[in-house]
């Protein structure tokens, strides 16, 4: 696939859609078939997830990928006539009698690029949203995970003609391609440092972008909550997919004087989670030699700098297969291990005496893109909340929140931009177009020039209304 075939596609693809945006109808049909076809390909799919990582399991995928995307098509095609439906608002007061309200309409042709750590579930939740919204659509999923990427590829080709969507796959110079087109929207998840990249390449277009991007989420324990709750929650969401999850603990900020509960209840976890590490099934590889060599350097930098560094299974596992869980004490900023989204299963411990202090470390760095506290006391929760700025907020759990097909997901400042997920994602791939209906007599027609006499006075009256 080159530039010249790529933009063939699109320029096939706003053809077919000026043509006939796709109604209601055709709509539901689509999220139907799509659904089937993720059903069809389902265990294909799971395989190709696992051969990419080396190690994925079955339930893992199935889990976090699979179920939820059903689950997403399922809640998308029981409320879209509802969202699709103009929503009258009231009309100002001087422009009566008028009437107004706003529609949703689909913007055309959407480029979505999807994530190699969840390449199915990345790749194809924007396009419920994008087909939800009324839209066609090109995919390119991620080069990094090229087994899944080409099964997503010939499914969404055997399913969908290629001038309604399509799905491209191939290399990093593909990327680069794909994220200069004139799409109507570009959709992207990844890293910050790549999401930099493709909103340059758009803005020459000025193409609309949603970045999907990452950061350092952290976790806040209060002294008072119990510890060996928010550790089994903090682990078990830090150590699924090995870490490579965009919203998994990067660090956890709690006072010194729960180290050595966080560290025996941690290792405990581990055990029952994760028994006979090396030989276990369920616990995933690191993606590549390449993200695994990143692993270890961060961890020996932070190591020489300084840390006490943790195993957390009774065998140190160290390959480019798999990395056995670490927690990091005596953490500094000056370490790489602090600077960077770790995406693998080290986890740094920073100590601060309470909470305030916490918010004021958070609030020091870059926006993540999920803040995690747990704390019982609605009001320190409350205070929490007034005070911090994230993508989003899970209370006394850990990434479970992007599970809620009500709520907005979406990063803020370097953690991203715009969101998706339900009615919010119809409403990224849509334009929210403004309709004013004006009657044959209208009170604005005595706001025409010229402005003298009864129409001065009109107006200098119409100000003192106004005023608050």
């Amino acid at each position: 696939m080159n530039k010249h075939e790529l933009k063939k596609i699109l320029e096939e693809q706003k053809a077919s859609f000026k043509a006939a945006p796709p109604d209601y109808k055709k709509r539901m049909e689509s999220l139907k078939s799509l659904a089937d076809a993720v059903e069809k390909y389902k265990d294909n799919l799971v395989s190709a997830v696992s051969a990419d990582f080396g190690l994925r399991a079955e339930e893992e995928t199935l889990v976090l990928e699979i179920f939820p995307l059903h689950d997403q098509i399922r809640h998308a095609m029981s409320n879209l006539k509802t969202w699709m439906r103009r929503q009258k608002v009231s009309s100002s007061w001087f422009l009566l009698p008028s009437s107004a309200y706003y529609q949703f309409q689909p913007l055309g042709s959407v480029g979505i690029m999807g994530a190699w750590n969840y390449q199915v579930l990345l790749t194809l939740s924007p396009l419920v949203d994008a087909i939800a919204a009324g839209n066609h659509a090109v995919l390119k999923p991620s080069e990094i995970a090229p087994r899944s990427a080409e099964v997503i590829r010939e499914m969404i080709n055997e399913t969908f003609p290629i001038e309604y969507i399509h799905c491209v796959t191939g290399n990093a110079g593909l990327a680069q391609d794909f994220s200069s087109m004139p799409w109507d929207h570009l959709f992207f998840t990844g890293s910050t440092n790549i999401g930099k990249k493709v909103m340059a390449a758009a803005a020459s277009n000025l193409t609309p972008v949603t970045l999907e991007l990452g950061g350092k989420s952290p976790a806040i324990i209060h002294e008072k909550y119990d510890i060996k709750k928010a550790v089994s929650r903090i682990m078990a969401g830090k150590l699924l997919n090995s870490g490579q999850t965009c919203v998994a603990t990067d660090y956890v900020i709690m006072p010194a004087s729960l180290n050595s509960e966080f560290e025996k209840a941690a290792r405990e976890k581990v055990g029952s989670a994760y028994p006979d590490l090396s030989e276990n099934n369920q616990y995933s590889c690191i993606i590549n030699q390449g993200h695994y060599d990143r692993l270890h350097s961060l961890l020996e930098d932070a190591r020489q700098k300084g840390a006490r560094i943790v195993e957390l299974s009774e065998e140190e596992v160290s390959s480019h297969k798999k990395m056995s869980p670490k927690l990091l004490f005596d953490v500094s900023d000056e370490m790489k291990i602090m600077q960077e989204e770790i995406f693998g299963p080290l986890l740094p411990v920073v100590n601060r005496p309470d909470v305030e202090q916490a918010i004021g470390y958070v609030n020091e760095h870059p926006k993540p893109l999920a803040l995690y506290y747990f704390d019982s006391n609605r009001k320190r929760i409350d205070h929490l909340l007034k005070h911090t700025l994230s993508g989003g907020v899970c209370i006394n759990d850990t990434i479970f929140h992007l599970a809620q097909h009500n709520l907005p997901f979406g990063g803020v400042g370097n953690s991203g931009m715009g969101h998706y997920h339900g009615f919010d994602g119809f409403q990224t791939f849509s334009k929210k177009r403004a309709v004013m209906h004006q009657r044959s007599l209208a009170a604005s027609d005595m706001l025409h020039p010229p402005f003298t006499g009864f129409k001065q006075k009109l107006i200098h009256f119409m100000g003192k209304l106004s005023r608050v």
